[in-house]
């Protein structure tokens, strides 16, 4: 490596050791960012994992804090002050490492052993998507990583069992679904396991060695983590769904809220916030509603809406070329929205059979880092008759594009930043990725991407739910409101029964994740609004989104800092 000039210099060179140490801890973050490294390894979730973790973070955030020392009239390589991106940069590494050693602290580990959203029984499935497997080298090298599935599986079991010592164990909600999960796994022959079936494999021969790989190290080690959670640990579960109801809850979950949004939020203000948003939105779909000339009752409305002709997918096929048709729309519409469009494409996916009854609606994956796979847009197809196409253009607007897609791909593009910037602040939380998504939903009607008022209605609906997601997440997880009660909540919001359970679940499993997207949203307008105001008539809205996306993800208090600034320089 060069040798440091400045502090700007030393910012970068830090970030740079910081990311290719959480790659190496890591090999399945690295494969699904597109990287070849470590591909014949999993993650060691164990006690050595954890110590090389504590001491990446340790050094690292000691390092950070001493440039910013340095910066303050300490003595240092350059006593000026950082440009703005190195500025950047430490407060994303600081407030990444303060959140990882705080969670290492809690042991917050041994709680995420049993998740049924991104759990390690969704690990191989996933990384067989992923990983390139199309030359002999690199099949030996997915041959190898699924040999190490035992290892890495015999380490969750031992978080399990710790959880079981330490009362920090899972929901019962949570262990159910995924023993229910595992069921599905486990009841699939080895010759049609999502692995095999996922794998583009070098040579036709080669889906044999596959199977018996699969037959000798996955299945046992699944099995093994089967019969622990159906024995011991079910009993063990936490009866009550909220966090509130594990050791030291309280604090865990003031935790988890700012791993999640990057700020030290009061659950009280969340849930308040939340139904204030509630009562505005319901007034905005009553209008809707009186316009159709179906008066105020929005639940009929909404029924009625759903059952008019083509509002529910008659195929699988069919729903996802309406997707396909919605991205098409909104990338011809873009360029006078933005000034900078991806390179990336996005292909839209099914959700995989053996999770999509335990999955959200829809969810994306970025593109590779050396653009060899594109964005990746998954739509859930479970109980089609429960998708109802009024709420699918506001979830491929959130998901895709303008959303996501962009916001992801863009950032990946960024070559002049550090890889770390481009692929691993969203590390500091996802109140600015979920933000903008939700924002893009809204953005979308500005547009003029919602073909009728039916889908006007379903974006609504999009909004009530995530508003619905602050009052639900802190009532589950704060408040010690039962599931009931958060199903209840997002049925009234407009949710379908089947969403209902699946999302509260989802909020069960990964408590504050759920607030990130109103508490990200409301930052964005409030930051447009004060550009308005501040700028009157030489507002341009397509400089703001591209500000706003210039500088990848960004903690929202970064965000707020640094916003104007860019937006000055740009008038």
């Amino acid at each position: 490596m060069s040798e440091v000039r400045n502090a700007g210099d030393e910012v970068n060179a830090l970030a740079e050791r910081f990311w290719n140490g959480v790659l190496e801890l890591s090999p399945i973050t690295a494969t699904v960012l597109g990287y070849e490294q470590g591909e014949d390894r999993l993650d060691d979730p164990g006690p050595a994992g954890r110590d090389r973790a504590r001491r990446l973070f340790r050094e690292t955030l000691d390092a950070a804090d001493a440039i910013r020392e340095s910066q303050s009239g300490g003595a240092g390589p350059d006593v000026a002050a950082l440009p703005t991106e190195e500025a950047i940069t430490l407060d994303i590494l600081r407030v990444v490492c303060e959140t990882e050693l705080e969670q290492l602290d809690q042991r917050i580990d041994r709680l995420k052993a049993v998740d049924q959203m991104d759990g390690p029984q969704t690990i191989m499935p996933l990384l067989a998507t992923f990983q390139r497997i199309d030359t002999p080298e690199r099949f030996d090298r997915f041959l190898a990583r699924v040999d190490d599935y035992p290892r890495y599986m015999g380490a969750i079991v031992e978080l399990a069992r710790e959880g079981m010592a330490t009362g920090l164990t899972a929901a019962r909600i949570v262990t159910e679904r995924v023993i229910s999960q595992l069921e599905r796994l486990l009841a699939i022959p080895d010759e049609e396991s999502p692995i095999v079936m996922a794998a583009t494999l070098p040579e036709p021969s080669d889906r044999e060695k596959l199977v018996a790989a699969v037959r000798r190290s996955i299945r046992p080690a699944d099995q093994a983590f089967f019969d622990v959670l159906r024995g011991g640990y079910r009993d063990a579960s936490r009866e009550e769904p909220g966090l509130w109801s594990a050791v030291d809850g309280e604090q865990l979950y003031r935790t988890q809220v700012r791993a999640w949004t990057s700020l030290d939020l009061d659950p009280v203000d969340l849930h308040r916030i939340g139904l204030e948003e509630l009562e505005s939105i319901e007034a905005e779909r009553r209008e809707i509603s009186r316009s159709l000339g179906l008066g105020d009752d929005t639940k009929a409305a909404r029924a009625s809406l759903q059952k008019s002709p083509g509002a529910i997918p008659e195929s699988v096929d069919e729903l996802l070329n309406h997707a396909r048709g919605q991205i098409e729309r909104a990338l011809a519409k873009s360029p006078a929205y933005f000034g900078r469009l991806p390179k990336a494409s996005v292909e839209v996916r099914a959700v995989e059979p053996f999770k999509e009854a335990d999955s959200p609606a829809a969810f994306y994956f970025a593109p590779a880092v050396d653009g060899s796979r594109p964005g990746i847009y998954y739509v859930n197809t479970y109980d089609l008759p429960s998708r109802s196409y009024l709420s699918l253009a506001s979830t491929s607007f959130h998901e895709a594009v303008p959303g996501h897609h962009f916001q992801i791909a863009l950032q990946t593009e960024m070559t002049h930043m550090s890889a770390f910037r481009r692929m691993g602040a969203r590390m500091a939380g996802s109140a600015y990725v979920e933000g903008w998504g939700l924002y893009s939903e809204r953005l979308a009607d500005e547009m003029g991407l919602y073909l009728n008022p039916a889908e006007r209605f379903g974006m609504l609906d999009g909004q009530a739910h995530r508003a619905a997601r602050l009052v639900a997440d802190t009532g589950i997880h704060a408040f010690r409101w039962s599931q009931k009660r958060s199903i209840a909540q997002l049925l009234d919001a407009g949710l379908a029964e089947t969403n209902a359970l699946i999302e509260t679940d989802r909020y069960i499993c990964l408590p504050a994740q759920a607030l990130t997207y109103k508490v990200g949203q409301r930052e964005i307008e409030r930051l447009r609004a004060d550009a308005v105001a501040r700028l009157g008539s030489a507002f341009d809205l397509r400089a703001f989104h591209d500000a706003l996306l210039g500088h990848g993800t960004l903690p929202l208090a970064t965000l707020t800092r640094e916003l104007p600034g860019w937006l000055a320089a740009a008038k």
